[in-house]
């Protein structure tokens, strides 16, 4: 069996740059790679629906500015299947069946679960279908028979409830579905990157993103306004870069070039970080090389993200081709799925053979 990447986001609003450097940017280079069979990128409407039930056209209308986003990251739709969640009916089906797999107090131990619960104010009445995002998560992942999810180590929970759900289905019914692997990040930085109010996670409810297609004004208003060490409050004073928003971004985004190219006072990031703690470095300049690097990220994908924009019938064309791939490749894994658990009726030669031999004598 080859190696399969599934991973997606929920079209709640435009990526931004956590996305980018949780799984977007990897997403990219592993596409590219060669190493991997095939690549299946899901906008997860469906999932986004379970804590958006009321507010269905906010949805509806994200899903084309994530799927820009994608391409505009150099997602290659000939290299990977872009594909919208609901629109594979088949991945429905699989997460009904791994429902009777997942109790519910498994179910509230989950970290990612807890959190999300807590941040939604949704202690006291939480839906459904939310409280079972990690079985449909699952459903996701095994639909495509994926062997690697790239994600964020926020994500490490969800992906171990999937393998839980992964041997316990196959405990019963057999050798069926594929365990996944997690990809986390290779840089620490980009793990889990904060909001630029220094917040711990950069969230778009919580209004503290840079997203990727910001205009050069919005980022540079986001980035001057960046929280950094509250202490450092004149030049001369010795300022922290632990939890310093600011150094946490340059530790995601800093190359050595980037010195020669924006401050050639510096030759490295670790020097830089020397003279701001002994003192004498204000935030500003430090504000306005890392925002300076950004743009040197974001122009290009900002630039192509213009011209899809100019053609917006070819992207949906391009999303209805892969969720028509998608759901041919999720079909085969469900047809497994109720062939292992024998439910498979029409398709079972020797079931109606063997009522026939019972019924006639």
């Amino acid at each position: 069996m080859g190696k399969i990447i599934l991973t997606g986001d929920r079209p709640t609003g435009r990526l931004h740059l956590g996305h980018f450097v949780g799984s977007l940017r990897r997403r990219v280079e592993l596409q590219n790679s060669g190493l991997f069979d095939k690549v299946f990128i899901m906008i997860a409407d469906a999932q986004a629906l379970t804590d958006n039930a009321d507010n269905p056209e906010k949805i509806r209308q994200n899903i084309i500015e994530v799927a820009l986003d994608y391409l505009a990251c150099g997602i290659d739709p000939t290299k990977s299947t872009i594909f919208i969640q609901s629109q594979v009916a088949e991945l429905c089906e699989l997460a009904f069946y791994y429902m009777n797999l997942v109790t519910v107090s498994r179910l509230q131990r989950n970290p990612t679960v807890k959190t999300e619960i807590q941040m939604r104010n949704f202690e006291t009445s939480i839906p459904v279908g939310f409280f079972t995002y990690p079985i449909s998560q699952a459903s996701d992942i095994t639909a495509f028979r994926a062997t690697t999810v790239p994600a964020g180590e926020d994500q490490q929970p969800m992906i171990e409830q999937a393998r839980e759900i992964v041997r316990r289905f196959n405990g019963i019914y057999g050798d069926t579905l594929v365990e996944p692997e997690i990809l986390l990040p290779d840089n620490a930085a980009c793990m889990r990157l904060p909001g630029t109010d220094g917040k711990a996670k950069m969230s778009k409810s919580l209004g503290n993103c840079i997203y990727l297609s910001d205009s050069p004004e919005e980022v540079r208003k986001r980035v001057m306004s960046m929280y950094t060490d509250p202490d450092h409050i004149r030049v001369e004073d010795p300022g922290k870069v632990e939890g310093n928003t600011v150094f946490t971004y340059l530790d995601a985004f800093c190359r050595p070039e980037h010195f020669a190219q924006y401050w050639p006072d510096y030759s490295s990031l670790d020097e830089l970080k020397a003279h701001y703690m002994r003192g004498g470095l204000g935030d500003v300049k430090v504000k306005k090389f890392l925002y300076a690097i950004l743009e040197e990220l974001l122009t290009p994908i900002r630039e192509r993200r213009k011209e899809w924009e100019k053609d917006i019938p070819a992207v949906f064309e391009i999303l209805k081709r892969g969720s028509e791939a998608a759901r041919a490749v999720a079909a085969n894994t469900l047809a497994d799925v109720r062939s292992a658990m024998r439910i498979n009726y029409f398709d079972d030669a020797e079931l109606i053979a063997e009522q026939s031999r019972k019924f006639q004598g």
